[in-house]
């Protein structure tokens, strides 16, 4: 994925841009229009009064919002009808200070208006608006309608209704079933105030101000509090994104695993970064679940500890070094090969051609000797500057560290950002052509992507052939509340043929030499279960790791309440067969709302 950071440019929550101002009238309301707020939201997804004017609509303010770029409240009919599929809320958009507060009964009269956050590019569902509003205050002071409880019995355990073939899969014309898929029951409350009680938190709070919590406890839950995304055709409907209308202060800075005990409530909204969002008006007292930072093991002398990590954009600007540092030390314990990902030149994103990221992994090797681990080399390829990705000036790429004084790297010549590495057979055995070498550079699959780094590694007097990867990111993907169900994952296309690149240069050296202990890991940017994991693997040359846990305990990365695989360690088959093969996910940073990187490191050890 996209860091969190880079992914989110907007405020919290991206909505209409409509330039208009609302007027606040404070007399007599008018008597003639009997238009309600569920004729407005109607049974479907969009309102059958898109694009009218209504007047006098009637309602109870239940949030205001006065931040950001969507400035405005929500109003709620204290007196609903009995169709469980027609929201009885709606936001009204003020585009500056509401002036108006809860408890307030108004009149209001605008344009309806179906705004798709993140632009209908993004595949996103829409949200239904009054816009270019007046509104007209009756009293103040009103009991405010009760919120609508949602809990795991209420939220269907299917997640969304296949979409409309004659609408390009999208299901916004679709009747909603509110009691049939988790994504009508949410569509049918939009606007409307809702609660959640007693919730377990499973995305950590962000940077952004929001975490996600899951109101179905038992739902693919993990031994540390999370919910484990398994599959496509599985999804955890029971995650909800938790924003606030109160003081980023006083937002809960809470872990996987923590709860927002007793009730949380406010208006349902949608937006472009997760869909539909808790805006609570009152936040439930964050309980710690006392989560703690995983330490794996030390490996034998006669095992090769081989991980991947990474590190998030880093740079020698950055103040995370002695912390990265402390984890491949303390955490992971000092592997004997560490592929990392994402490290940046020597300037970071200033874009001034600077290539060069000696400096970066100088510090980090130094801030690992002074926490007291070991004096690692290091191998890498500078990329020809801004062809790999990631942010602008960044040139990010994969760097290998070795311990030397329990591995060897067999340097070969040759190897260069532009050259393509291949393999040979010398003496009946396979061998890299230059090391360290990139597989492929000019390939149309590494366009705008970080190219593959090889190398060869001596453990023990045995060869391990190591090819790490940073695969392209999921951006661009639509997100899983999108309007078109089962939503397009467009960055795919690229992944994929990234990975067939990967499975035949390891389908190359096993060709050579059938017993060649090849491992192939990185951030690969897709699941355990996905297609690009089934390509990487194809006939059996290389197999993913982490696949020897529990379906419980395979995840690497923290989304939207969903704890996920993107992180892997695929090993050809005589190191899946014979060479006791032990499998880490250590978890330090993915469920932390400190963490140093959105990542979680991977650890595999073997007997080669």
């Amino acid at each position: 994925m996209p860091s969190k950071s880079s992914a989110r440019l907007a405020a919290l929550t991206v909505a209409a841009a409509c330039s208009t101002l609302s007027g606040v009238v404070l007399t007599t309301p008018a008597h003639a229009d009997t238009v309600r707020i569920h004729d407005i939201q109607g049974t479907t997804r969009i309102s059958p009064l898109a694009g009218q004017k209504v007047a006098d609509v009637a309602g109870i303010v239940t949030g205001v919002r006065a931040y950001g770029s969507s400035k405005g409240f929500w109003i709620q009919d204290p007196n609903p009808d009995a169709n469980p599929a027609t929201s009885e809320g709606v936001f009204v958009f003020t585009g500056s200070a509401p002036k108006v507060a809860v408890g307030d009964s108004v009149t209001v009269t605008g344009t309806v208006s179906e705004y798709v956050p993140g632009g209908t590019s993004s595949g996103n569902q829409s949200v239904t608006e009054i816009t270019k509003p007046t509104v007209t205050v009756v009293s103040g002071g009103n009991a405010v309608p009760a919120p609508t409880v949602i809990d795991a019995r209420s939220v269907p355990a299917e997640y969304a209704p296949s979409g409309d073939a004659a609408a390009n899969g999208s299901v916004n014309g679709l009747p909603l079933e509110p009691a049939t898929y988790a994504l009508d029951y949410y569509e049918s409350l939009e606007g409307m105030s809702v609660q959640v009680a007693d919730a377990r938190v499973v995305t950590a709070t962000d940077p952004y101000t929001e975490l996600w919590v899951t109101v179905k406890p038992h739902e693919h839950a993990n031994r540390r509090g999370g919910t484990v995304y398994g599959s496509y055709g599985s999804q955890n409907t029971g995650r909800l994104q938790i924003q606030s209308l109160g003081a980023t202060a006083d937002f809960p800075a809470a872990n996987v695993g923590d709860a927002l005990t007793g009730t949380t409530s406010g208006p349902l909204d949608y937006n472009q970064f997760g869909g539909y969002t808790l805006v609570a008006g009152k936040l439930g007292t964050l309980k710690s679940g006392g989560l703690q930072r995983e330490t794996t093991r030390e490996q034998a002398r006669g095992e090769l500890a081989v991980a991947t990590y990474n590190v998030e954009n880093l740079d020698p600007s950055d103040t995370t070094f002695a912390a990265h540092a402390s984890a491949i030390v303390n955490n992971l314990k000092s592997p004997d090969i560490v592929s990392l990902e994402e490290i940046q030149d020597n300037n970071g994103a200033k874009d001034d051609g600077t290539v060069d990221a000696s400096q970066t992994v100088n510090k980090l090797i130094d801030a690992i000797v002074a926490a007291g681990g070991p004096q690692y080399d290091w191998r890498s390829i500078d990329p020809v500057n801004d062809q790999d990705g990631g942010e602008p000036g960044g040139n990010i790429r994969q760097v290998f560290l070795f311990n030397p004084e329990r591995v060897s790297f067999t340097d070969r010549a040759g190897g260069g950002s532009t050259t393509a590495v291949d393999v040979t057979k010398v003496h009946g055995r396979a061998q890299l052509t230059a090391s360290p070498g990139r597989i492929d550079p000019a390939s149309d699959a590494w366009k705008s992507s970080r190219k593959p780094l090889v190398g060869e590694f001596v453990f023990r007097g045995k060869t391990v052939f190591v090819i790490a990867n940073h695969l392209n990111s999921k951006g661009g993907d639509q997100g899983l509340t999108a309007q078109y169900q089962p939503p397009v994952r467009s960055s795919e296309t690229q992944r994929h043929l990234q990975a067939t690149e990967v499975n035949t240069f390891a389908k190359k050296i096993l060709d050579t030499q059938k017993n060649a202990r090849v491992v192939a890991l990185g951030d690969m940017n897709d699941f355990e279960f996905s297609d690009t994991a089934k390509i990487l693997e194809g006939d059996g040359e290389l197999w993913s790791a982490i696949k020897s846990l529990p379906k419980s305990e395979r995840y690497t990365y923290d989304y939207q309440g969903n704890s996920q695989v993107l992180d892997q360690i695929l090993v050809s088959p005589v190191i899946r067969r014979g060479c006791d093969l032990d499998y880490d996910s250590v978890h330090i940073n993915s469920e932390f709302h400190d963490q140093i990187s959105d990542h979680d490191p991977q650890v595999l050890r073997f007997r080669p």
